[in-house]
């Protein structure tokens, strides 16, 4: 959690961001006289809208931000008019889940909104919202957004110097073969197991079952994702109940000392969402905890409970990853590093174009597509290099295929350094060394698109960067055609 890298204390203006916008919200809704009901639900809309939008411009960000509450406020009116009939609320909150899911298709907006959607019928069912709450809850959500938005855009936007990279796009397919789709009918089968057994073990808390299984297909895309998801949310939610029972049941709802810890809290939970899955669920649990304090009925059965119902939710999801239209690892994988191979082909081409002459080819938008899809890769190749996984073998396949492709990403890095220098100018050696780097590219994922060199004729010599290119051109090569035996050994790419 602390000794994961930030670059530019990223992650750490970030968190400290949101500790602001979201104290800004909460004051403002108790200074204008709003319930503590509606404050709890403004500080949660607050903390999506920093959380969940991760559009890669901040216009982007502006304009999902501007759509939450088109979604979420529609959602909180059915699902506290639903609130007294059981029936008509559980199918209604299961096609929200399942819209919500199918939504990712559509990249970070529609990942963002179907979050948003979803958390606001978990907030009613949190709070118990009844149809007299709604114009409360409205001013609050409307009020929170407005103040996380000032601070996130006006105030403090980290993003307008630190653009976020653009997130890869999802992988495609028709109908059934798209792995949205697919999730969408397995997140719902999940929150329905969920929703059923949730409520045999508590006709009160049983909401926090589905919301489990929901948060596990958070983010993943397979059925190896989703289960070292659930494996990491239940000890999170273990260690954070441990937490819960010696910080927040002594503090008994007390509003100084909990308003403070709930700070800290949500710092911990932005901090440690991107390295640390555990860490970050850790602290939503005491985070939870500390507002059932707040509003009177924490007690340490009800953080056994919750234990229950966690564990209820984490089964949902696995038995609907197994059953359900399973989405195997190894078909994920495949398809995330063959995208991330082709990436490395892209800059690696525009890195030889441009030292050839051509001012128009730019490396480094394709280096930045190539971390953000590695970062993918890393993800799917999760579950083979957890440390449970008994399988010896493919850990170590597995281990080989992300060191080779770190080897990868820095000399493409390099070598879009070097394009950079306007000194830097083409060498003969370069082309062939292009070329070398091409076929083994297509060893691996087959024909490429395109030359990896634009036609030019230049002669052997020590031009400026000549030299440092060919470095990275060999270690590319290099790298490329080691990873032929632990990919085929995989049965991954070209299988």
């Amino acid at each position: 959690m602390f000794m994961a890298p930030d670059p530019g204390l990223f992650r750490l203006r970030v968190s400290l961001r949101a500790v602001l916008g979201i104290g800004l919200a909460v004051t403002l809704c108790e200074l204008v006289g709003l319930s503590l009901q509606a404050s709890i639900t403004g500080g949660l809309a607050a903390l999506l809208a920093l959380f969940t939008v991760g559009d890669p411009t901040v216009r982007g960000q502006a304009g999902t931000t501007a759509l939450l509450p088109v979604v979420g406020l529609p959602v909180l009116a059915v699902a506290t008019a639903l609130h007294g009939v059981p029936t008509l609320r559980d199918a209604t909150w299961l096609a929200v889940v399942f819209c919500g899911v199918y939504a990712r298709r559509f990249g970070p907006r529609g990942h963002a909104l179907g979050i948003f959607a979803f958390m606001m019928f978990f907030t009613t069912q949190f709070l118990h919202a009844v149809p007299g709450q709604l114009p409360q809850l409205y001013a609050a959500v409307a009020l929170s957004l407005a103040a996380s938005s000032a601070v996130r855009f006006g105030a403090w936007c980290i993003e307008r110097r630190t653009p976020l990279p653009a997130a890869p796009l999802p992988l495609d397919g028709r109908g059934l073969a798209r792995p949205a789709t697919r999730q969408a009918f397995q997140a719902t089968a999940a929150c329905a197991f969920a929703l059923t057994a949730g409520q045999l073990l508590s006709h009160d808390r049983w909401y926090w079952a589905v919301g489990t299984a929901w948060w596990i297909f958070v983010n993943t895309a397979s059925r190896g994702e989703t289960l070292v998801r659930g494996f990491r949310r239940v000890l999170g939610t273990v260690t954070g109940i441990v937490a819960g029972l010696v910080i927040a049941v002594p503090l008994h709802g007390a509003p100084a000392p909990t308003a403070a810890l709930v700070a800290v809290c949500v710092f911990g939970i932005f901090y440690t969402a991107a390295p640390s899955y555990s860490w970050m669920m850790f602290f939503v649990t005491v985070m939870a905890g500390l507002l059932y304090g707040l509003l009177g009925v924490l007690h340490p059965g009800l953080l056994a409970l919750r234990f229950a119902e966690t564990g209820v939710g984490a089964l949902g999801a696995v038995l609907a990853v197994a059953l359900v239209l399973p989405i195997t690892t190894h078909t994920v994988t495949d398809r995330w590093i063959e995208r991330a191979l082709h990436a490395v082909h892209g800059c690696t081409a525009a890195a030889a174009r441009r030292l050839a002459g051509d001012a128009q080819a730019d490396p480094a938008p394709r280096a930045g597509e190539l971390e953000a899809l590695l970062g993918r890769v890393r993800m799917a190749l999760a579950p083979l290099v957890h440390p449970l996984n008994p399988m010896r073998e493919r850990k170590e396949r597995a281990r080989a295929i992300l060191v080779l492709l770190d080897d990868c990403a820095r000399e493409v890095r390099g070598l879009a350094a070097v394009a950079a220098d306007p000194d830097a100018s083409h060498d003969a050696r370069l082309a062939a060394a292009c070329r070398r780097v091409e076929t083994a590219m297509e060893s691996l994922v087959g024909a490429v698109p395109g030359g990896a060199v634009t036609a030019h004729h230049g002669a052997p010599g020590h031009h400026p960067g000549a030299e440092q290119a060919l470095v990275h051109l060999h270690g590319l090569e290099r790298a490329l055609v080691e990873l032929a035996t632990p990919l085929r050994g995989a049965r991954l790419v070209g299988a």
